[in-house]
């Protein structure tokens, strides 16, 4: 009870501050319409209006709450309509680009550790390349690989030989795969750089004078006293990959997955619709994260350091 307490304090207070803000930002309309109708309300019914506004300028969180539920329970997987459908593809995304990009972390992280040249040649690059706006490399990857055809994780006829058809989240998943992979995979270069590098000079020059090769001083002493960085980092470069996912779903054809969701909500002035994909985003990185911390309790566990 003692540490859920802050937490439900935290949030009774975040939904005191929402409800009072969507009241001040949604009264505007209901008094206008007021206005043209030449008729007055009530403090009580303008608040009662702005919560239950169709399109308001910021939604109560009871509209959100029953917006998930409409888009998740009331509708079919399949449907185009569906957070489910839209979170699924937007998840094949994230995953297959952190997937690559942790990978391509992990190997630079090693080379920049070995090698003095690539630690002189590669992270400065590595770092120059986060500079760059995600926003605006994004279009610029998802044009050049439509123009060459490189969209789609296997062709259609392979994918129709494999499952029978070709699944949704196949269609345009690379261009996606790659922005998330380009955000994910600095993290993973910095924490195992870090990482591979924590062993002090004493536990080196000990596994020198056994005469251990470099493979076998990587292998017992590097890489597991990089376990703790590499999990660390894999959790922001999850984070990274779903925002990159998302980012490269705003530019995507065709218009599929979370961040297309919001685009399209924006389109149509449908708030409500961009706060649900928005809840929904949120909650899908919580618990990919929540999944590598439950990886890491248990693989620190067994290796002795927790």
């Amino acid at each position: 009870m003692r540490n859920v307490l802050p937490i439900l304090t935290v949030v009774t207070a975040i939904m005191v501050i929402w409800y009072a803000a969507s009241v001040g930002m949604n009264k505007k309309w209901t008094y206008d319409q007021a206005g043209r109708a030449g008729t007055e309300v009530t403090f009580t019914e303008m608040v009662v209006d702005t919560w239950a506004q169709e399109r308001p300028v910021l939604p109560a969180p009871h509209q959100v709450v029953a917006e998930l539920y409409r888009s998740t329970v009331e509708k079919k997987i399949t449907s185009k309509r569906s957070l489910v459908f839209h979170g699924w593809i937007t998840l094949s995304a994230t995953l297959l680009g952190f997937v690559f990009g942790t990978g391509m972390g992990i190997l630079l992280a090693i080379g920049i550790v070995h090698n003095r040249a690539m630690d002189m040649g590669v992270m400065p690059w590595a770092i120059a390349s986060q500079t760059i706006p995600i926003l605006a490399i994004a279009p610029m990857i998802v044009v050049v690989m439509n123009t060459i055809g490189a969209t789609d994780l296997l062709g259609k006829e392979a994918a129709t030989a494999m499952f029978g058809y070709q699944p949704a989240f196949m269609k345009g998943i690379l261009p996606k795969a790659v922005i998330a992979a380009y955000l994910s995979f600095f993290p993973v270069v910095v924490g195992m750089v870090k990482g591979l590098r924590s062993p002090d000079h004493m536990q080196l020059d000990l596994l020198k004078t056994y005469n251990a090769s470099k493979s076998r001083t990587f292998w017992s002493l590097r890489m597991p006293s990089s376990t703790p960085y590499l999990f660390t980092s894999l959790k922001i470069g999850m984070a990274a990959a779903l925002v990159g996912a998302i980012v490269s779903e705003l530019s995507a054809v065709p218009l599929r997955g979370l961040g297309a969701r919001m685009l399209t909500g924006s389109y149509y002035g449908q708030t409500i619709q961009i706060w649900a994909a928005l809840f929904a985003a949120a909650t899908l990185a919580a618990t990919l994260v929540a999944i590598i911390s439950w990886i890491e309790r248990r693989s620190l566990k067994k290796m002795g350091m927790s």
